[in-house]
C-alpha cells in the first residue's frame, strides 16, 4: 500500500493558501454564499479561503477504452461538473479511466479484474489522457511542468501499463510511475479513497450495505485512519522482529564471550614446538636414505631376470633353426613328388592330341554312316511307293477291261441302289453329328462351371490360409507378450524401441520420439478396448517426433529394423509440456465419455498427438449400438460431436453408420490368456474350413476330369462320324460322276504301267548299291570307334596312376605348412622375448636413473649417507604421526603473532556486539514511548473525527427536517446510523434499513457530505448518487451538495447521473457535460454542452 500523506481537519488551517486577488474575483461571481446561515456552509466557506485549486481535473480523453472507440476530450469546470447521459453512453467509462490513469488498480474500479480487460475488443491498446491543474502554492515543479500536467496512460492487450508525463507544451518530462506517485502525493489525490471517488459498486458495498461493520470500514478508509492503523501494526511487527533479533544477538554475545576467553587462555599459555620440529627433520633425513636403500634392493631382481632372459635367447634361436631345416626337407620332398606328377601329366598331354584326332575321325565316319542310312531308307520308300502304284494301276486296267465286256444295265441299277443306301446312311450320320455336338457343348459347359467353382474355392482357400497365417503371427505375438506386452504391436517393435533408446543415448535425437502410441495409453474401461482400437486404427502403431531431423533419424532406424513390409507411420509435431486446452471444442456428455476421457495418458505429447490427428476429444463412446444411433441421429445430437463408436467397434455418424470388420481387440485387450484361447479356437475353425474346401476342390477336380473325358470322347466320336460322312459324300459324288469307259482309254494306262515297271528296276538297283555302301561305312565307323576307346582307356589308366601321387603331394604340402607354422610360432616368441629384454633393459636403466636421482635428493637433505635399519614405511608412519601432533599443537596454539591477532580480534568483536545490543535496547525503549504517544494521538484523532462527522451528519439531516444519530463502537468496529424522517422524538429513531428508498438515499448523501467535511482532496467524484431517490429527495440532495460546493469554490466536484438536470439552479460555477446516447455502430463523442447557468 502506497503511503500517501494524510491530514486531519485540525491540520488544514494554514494549508494551500490561494492568492487574495483570485478570492475576491470569485466572491464577486457568487451571490448566494454571503447570506447562508447553515453551520456546515459556514465551515466550508471558511475552508474555501485556505484551499488551493492545484490538482483538479481540467480535461480527460479516452481512446479504445472499454467498449468506446473515442470519448472526449471532456473539459471540466473548476467547481461543479455534471456528466449526464443514458446507460451505456460512457459515464462509468470516464470514471474508470480516471481511477486507472491516476494509479488505481483494476479491482478498485469494479469493472474488471485486470487491465487488459479495459482494451476494446479487436484493438491492440487503449489510451487515456488526463490534464491536471498545476497553479498556486501547491503546484508541483511549476518551473518544469508549467500550469498544467498531462498524464498519458497506454494499456496494451497483454495488460502492460505505461505512463508519459507531459508539461503544458506537450513535452514528455518523465515515463516513471514513481514520478506520478510523487505528483499524486503532492496534490493529495486518493483515487482508491471512496470519499474522493465513489463508484456504484463501492457505494453498494459500503453505504447501501446493511452491515454496521461495512459502514465503519467506509468511515475508517475515508478518514485514512485505516492506513494509520495498518502503519501502527507494521511498526509493531517490526518491533517484535527487532526484539527477536536482540534475543538472537544475546545468544551470539555469549558465544563471543566464550571465544574471547578461549583466545585469552591461548594467549597466556604459548609453548615452543622446536623440539618436535628437530625430531621431524632427523626422521626426514633417515627417510630419504631409507628410500634409496629400498630402491637399490629393487634393482637386484631386475638385473637377475635380465641375465636369465639373455641366456634363454639361445634356446629360441635353436628352435627357429631346427624348424628351418625341417622346412627345407619338406620342401625338397614336395618338389620331388611334384616333378613325378608333372611327368605323368606330360604323358597325358602327349596322348591327348591323338585321342582328339581319333574322336574326330570316328565322328566323321558316323556322320557318313547316318547319311548312307538316310539314302537307303529313301530308296526303300520310293521302291515301296512304285510297287503300290503298280498294283493300283494293274487293278484299274482289270476293272476297265471287265466294265467294257459287260453290255447290260445291271451295273447302273446296282449303282443307283448303292447311292440310295449311301444317302440314307448320310442322314443317320448327320443326326449323330448334331447329337454329339450337343453332348460336347454340355460337357464343355460343365467343365467351365467346374473350373469357375475351383477358382472361387481356390481364392477362398487362399484367403483362409492368409487369415490362418495372420492368426498364427498374432498368436505368436500374444504368447511373446506374456512377458513383453510390446510384442502385441509387432515382433520387430522391441528391437525398434531398443534402437531408439540407443540413438537417444548417443545424442542423435533432440527429443526422444514417442511410440507406439497404443503402447503409451491405458483404458479406464476394458469393455471399450475394441471401440478405441477401431477408432485409432493406424495411430496405434504410429510414432511422433518433435522435428523433421528426428524424423529422418527414426526412418533410418525403421529401415534397419523393418527390412520388408509395412512400417509404422511417423507424425511430426512440436512437443509441448502440457495437454491442449480442449474445453471449447470437446464433447461433454453427461452419460457417455469421449475417447479422451476414457483413456489414461500420462505423456502430454501422446495426448496432444491423438487430439491433433484423430480428434479424440470430440468422439463419443456408447456401448450399446441402438443407444448410440438414438443419441447421434436424433434431431439434437451432442454439441461438438459428429461420430460415436459402440463397444463392438461400429461407427455411427449423424446420418449413417458402418459395421466394424474387426471383432476383437488385438493390442488393447487386457486378458492375454483368453485372447490366446480365442485365437487358437479361431485358427482351428479356419483350418477345418480350409480342409473342407480342399475336399470340395478335390471332388470338383474329379468331376472336371470326368466331364473333360466325356467331352473328348464325344468330340472324337463326332470327328469320326464327320470323317465317315465325308467319305460317303465323296463316294456318292464318285458314283454320280461315273461314265461308261471306252476301249481306247486302256492304252495310256498300259503305257504308264510299263513305265512304272522300268522305274522299279532302276530303283531296286540303286537301293542295293546304297545298302552295300552303308554296310562298308558301318564297318569303318566301328573300327574308328574301337581305336578311340582303346586310346581313351590308356589315358585314363595313366591318370589313375597319378591319384596316389597327388595324395602324397597334398601330404607333403601340409607338412611344409606345418613346419612353416611352427617356425613362425618360434619366430614370434623369439621376437616377443627380445622385446621383453629391451623393455627390461629400459626399465632397469630408468630405475637406475631414479636411484641416482633419489641419491641426489637424499644428499641434498643429508650430505652424509646414513645407515638406516628401519624401513621407509615405519619411518613414514612415525613422520605422519609427528606431523599430526605438530599440526594439532599448532591448531590448538598457533604461532605467537596469530594468537595475539586472534586475541585482539575476539576482544574487539565482543566490545562491538555489546555496544550494538545497548543501542538496540535503547531503540526499542524509544519506539515503545513513541508508539504509546502516537496511539494516544490516534485515539484522540479518531474520537475527534467521529464527533465532527456526527455534527455534520445532524446538520445535513436538519436541512430537510430530519433527526438522526450516529453511534461509533470503536471496540467492535461498528457504525450504527438511525434516522427519523420529519419532526419527532429521538426515541422514535429508526434504522436506515426501515426507511424508504428515497429517505435511505438522502440519508446516505448526508453521510457522504459529512465525510467530505472532515476530509480533503482536490476533487470528489460521485457516480449515480441519485439513482434510488425520488424527485423531492433528489432536489434536496442536489441543493445540499451545491451549497457545499459553492462554499468550497476551489475544490472540484464531478457528479455522474442518468437523471435530468433541469431543476439545477442558475450559476456560473456549474458545468454540464451531456453524453450522446449509445450507438453501437458509431464512436461515442461528448455532446459538450457548456451549460453556464
Amino acid at each position: 500500500m502506497s503511503k500517501r500523506k494524510s491530514s486531519s481537519v485540525s491540520e488544514n488551517v494554514n494549508k494551500r493558501v490561494r492568492p487574495a486577488q483570485e478570492e475576491e474575483e470569485d466572491e464577486e461571481n457568487d451571490e448566494n454564499v454571503d447570506d447562508c446561515d447553515d453551520p456546515l456552509l459556514k465551515h466550508v466557506q471558511g475552508a474555501a479561503k485556505v484551499v488551493s485549486d492545484a490538482g483538479i481535473v481540467e480535461s480527460i480523453t479516452l481512446k479504445n477504452f472499454m467498449c468506446h472507440s473515442l470519448l472526449g476530450p471532456f473539459t471540466f469546470g473548476a467547481n461543479v461538473n455534471f456528466v449526464i447521459g443514458n446507460n451505456g453512453s460512457g459515464k462509468s467509462a470516464v470514471l474508470t479511466a480516471l481511477i486507472v490513469a491516476l494509479g488505481g488498480n483494476a479491482q478498485a474500479t469494479n469493472r474488471g479484474s485486470c487491465l487488459k480487460g479495459f482494451v476494446k475488443e479487436g484493438e491492440s491498446s487503449a489510451d487515456v489522457s488526463i490534464t491536471l491543474h498545476n497553479k498556486g502554492r501547491d503546484a508541483y515543479k511549476p518551473e518544469v511542468y508549467g500550469p498544467a500536467i498531462t498524464v498519458d496512460l497506454k494499456i496494451t492487450r497483454e495488460g502492460m501499463r505505461t505512463y508519459k508525463l507531459r508539461n503544458k507544451s506537450g513535452q514528455i518530462i518523465s515515463t516513471k510511475k514513481e514520478e506520478l506517485l510523487s505528483i499524486l502525493d503532492n496534490f493529495n489525490i486518493q483515487v482508491n479513497n471512496p470519499v474522493s471517488v465513489l463508484t456504484q459498486e463501492m457505494s453498494k458495498y459500503f453505504l447501501h450495505s446493511k452491515g454496521e461493520g461495512d459502514k465503519y470500514k467506509f468511515f475508517m478508509k475515508a478518514t485514512q485512519l485505516e492506513q494509520m492503523r495498518e502503519d501502527f501494526v507494521y511498526i509493531k511487527t517490526t518491533k517484535h522482529v527487532t526484539e527477536d533479533k536482540v534475543q538472537q544477538q544475546n545468544e551470539c554475545l555469549k558465544d563471543l564471550k566464550q571465544k574471547y576467553k578461549e583466545k585469552e587462555d591461548q594467549y597466556k599459555s604459548l609453548a615452543s614446538l622446536e623440539e618436535m620440529h628437530t625430531k621431524l627433520e632427523e626422521l626426514q633425513k633417515q627417510m630419504a636414505w631409507a628410500l634409496v636403500a629400498e630402491m637399490e634392493k629393487e634393482l637386484e631382481p631386475m638385473k637377475e631376470k635380465l641375465r636369465t632372459d639373455r641366456h634363454s635367447t639361445k634356446k629360441y634361436d635353436e628352435k627357429v633353426e631346427e624348424w628351418k631345416l625341417k622346412i627345407e626337407e619338406a620342401e625338397k620332398k614336395y618338389k620331388q613328388i611334384q616333378e613325378q606328377l608333372e611327368g605323368i601329366t606330360q604323358q597325358v598331354q602327349e596322348l591327348q592330341p591323338k585321342c582328339a584326332d581319333l574322336k574326330a575321325e570316328a565322328q566323321k565316319r558316323n556322320t557318313l554312316l547316318k547319311s548312307s542310312e538316310v539314302t537307303v531308307h529313301r530308296c526303300k520308300a520310293n521302291l515301296r511307293d512304285l510297287e503300290k502304284d503298280k498294283v493300283q494301276l494293274s487293278s484299274r486296267i482289270s476293272d476297265l477291261k471287265l466294265s467294257i465286256s459287260e453290255k447290260t444295265g445291271a451295273e447302273s441299277q446296282a449303282r443307283m441302289l448303292h447311292m440310295e443306301q449311301i444317302q440314307s446312311e448320310l442322314e443317320n450320320l448327320r443326326h449323330q453329328i448334331a447329337t454329339l455336338g450337343q453332348q460336347t457343348d454340355q460337357y464343355q459347359h460343365a467343365c467351365t462351371h467346374a473350373r469357375e467353382d475351383q477358382s472361387k474355392m481356390k481364392r477362398d482357400h487362399d484367403v483362409l490360409q492368409r487369415s490362418i497365417e495372420a492368426i498364427r503371427r498374432n498368436l505368436q505375438s500374444l504368447e511373446s507378450s506374456r512377458s513383453n506386452r510390446l510384442r502385441r504391436f509387432g515382433e520387430h517393435m522391441p528391437a525398434l524401441l531398443n534402437a531408439i533408446q540407443d540413438a537417444h543415448n548417443r545424442g542423435q535425437f533432440k527429443h526422444k520420439p514417442r511410440g507406439p502410441l497404443g503402447y503409451l495409453i491405458s483404458l479406464k474401461d476394458p469393455e471399450l478396448a475394441l471401440a478405441i482400437e477401431v477408432c485409432l486404427k493406424g495411430q496405434m502403431l504410429a510414432f511422433t517426433c518433435d522435428n523433421y531431423a528426428d524424423e529422418r533419424v527414426l526412418q533410418d532406424l525403421m529401415a534397419k529394423v523393418f527390412p520388408r513390409g509395412r512400417r509404422p507411420a511417423i507424425i511430426t509435431s512440436q512437443f509441448l509440456p502440457h495437454v491442449h486446452d480442449t474445453r471449447r471444442k470437446a464433447v461433454n456428455h453427461p452419460e457417455y465419455p469421449s475417447v479422451l476421457q476414457a483413456l489414461e495418458i500420462e505423456d502430454p505429447v501422446v495426448a496432444n498427438c491423438l487430439i491433433d490427428q484423430r480428434g479424440i476429444e470430440s468422439i463419443l463412446l456408447i456401448k450399446n449400438r441402438t443407444e448410440a444411433r438414438r443419441v447421434m441421429q436424433d434431431k439434437n445430437p451432442p454439441r461438438n460431436c459428429n461420430l460415436a463408436f459402440s463397444k463392438d467397434g461400429d461407427q455411427i455418424y449423424n446420418n449413417r453408420s458402418y459395421t466394424a470388420e474387426q471383432t476383437r481387440a488385438n493390442c488393447l485387450s487386457g486378458d492375454v490368456e483368453e485372447e490366446i484361447r480365442h485365437l487358437q479356437r479361431e485358427m482351428e475353425n479356419q483350418k477345418a474350413q480350409a480342409s473342407h474346401l480342399e475336399q470340395q476342390m478335390r471332388k470338383s477336380d474329379d468331376e472336371f476330369k470326368k466331364n473333360e473325358g466325356l467331352r473328348r470322347r464325344a468330340h472324337t466320336d463326332q470327328k469320326k462320324t464327320m470323317d465317315r460322312a465325308t467319305k460317303l459324300e465323296l463316294e456318292l459324288t464318285d458314283l454320280q460322276n461315273v461314265e461308261e469307259p471306252q476301249s481306247e482309254d486302256l492304252n495310256p494306262l498300259e503305257e504308264e504301267l510299263q513305265e512304272i515297271v522300268t522305274k522299279i528296276s532302276s530303283k531296286r538297283a540303286e537301293y542295293d548299291q546304297a545298302r552295300t555302301q552303308m554296310t562298308d561305312l558301318k564297318a569303318s565307323y566301328e573300327k574308328a570307334e574301337q581305336e578311340y576307346k582303346q586310346h581313351k582307356e590308356k589315358i585314363n589308366s595313366i591318370a589313375e596312376d597319378a591319384d596316389p601321387i597327388k595324395e602324397e603331394l597334398s601330404k607333403a604340402d601340409q607338412e611344409v605348412m606345418k613346419c612353416k607354422h611352427h617356425k613362425k610360432h618360434y619366430d614370434e616368441k623369439r621376437s616377443t622375448h627380445l622385446c621383453n629384454i629391451q623393455t627390461l633393459e629400459a626399465n632397469l636403466q630408468s630405475k637406475e636413473q631414479e636411484v641416482q636421482a633419489s641419491v641426489s635428493k637424499a644428499s641434498e637433505i643429508c650430505a652424509e649417507r646414513l645407515e638406516v635399519r628401519r624401513t621407509a614405511r615405519s619411518l613414514d608412519s612415525e613422520i605422519s604421526r609427528l606431523k599430526v601432533k605438530i599440526s594439532t599443537q599448532q591448531e590448538q596454539q598457533g604461532d605467537r603473532e596469530e594468537i595475539v591477532r586472534q586475541y585482539h580480534e575476539a576482544l574487539e568483536n565482543y566490545k562491538n556486539l555489546t555496544q550494538q545490543m545497548k543501542n538496540l535496547n535503547s531503540f526499542i525503549k524509544s519506539l515503545d514511548s513513541v508508539m504509546n504517544h502516537r496511539l494516544q494521538v490516534y485515539a484522540e484523532l479518531r474520537r475527534f473525527l467521529s464527533a465532527r462527522c456526527k455534527y455534520y451528519f445532524d446538520s445535513m439531516l436538519a436541512q430537510r427536517g430530519y433527526t438522526g444519530s450516529m453511534t461509533f463502537d470503536h471496540k467492535n468496529e461498528t457504525l450504527s446510523i438511525s434516522v427519523q424522517p420529519g419532526q419527532g422524538n429521538k426515541t422514535d429513531l429508526r434504522d436506515m434499513r426501515s426507511l424508504s428508498g428515497g429517505e435511505r438515499s438522502f440519508s446516505t448523501v448526508c453521510f457522504v457530505l459529512s465525510l467530505w467535511a472532515i476530509t480533503e482532496a482536490p476533487f470528489r467524484c460521485l457516480d449515480e448518487f441519485d439513482v434510488y431517490m425520488d424527485m423531492v429527495n433528489r432536489r434536496i440532495s442536489l441543493d445540499m451538495m451545491l451549497k457545499v460546493a459553492s462554499g468550497q469554490r476551489y475544490r472540484q466536484f464531478i457528479f455522474l447521473t442518468p437523471q435530468s438536470t433541469g431543476t439545477l439552479p442558475v450559476s456560473k460555477i456549474i458545468r454540464i457535460l451531456q453524453m450522446k446516447d449509445p450507438d453501437r455502430g458509431q464512436n461515442n463523442a461528448p455532446a459538450d454542452q457548456d451549460m453556464d447557468q
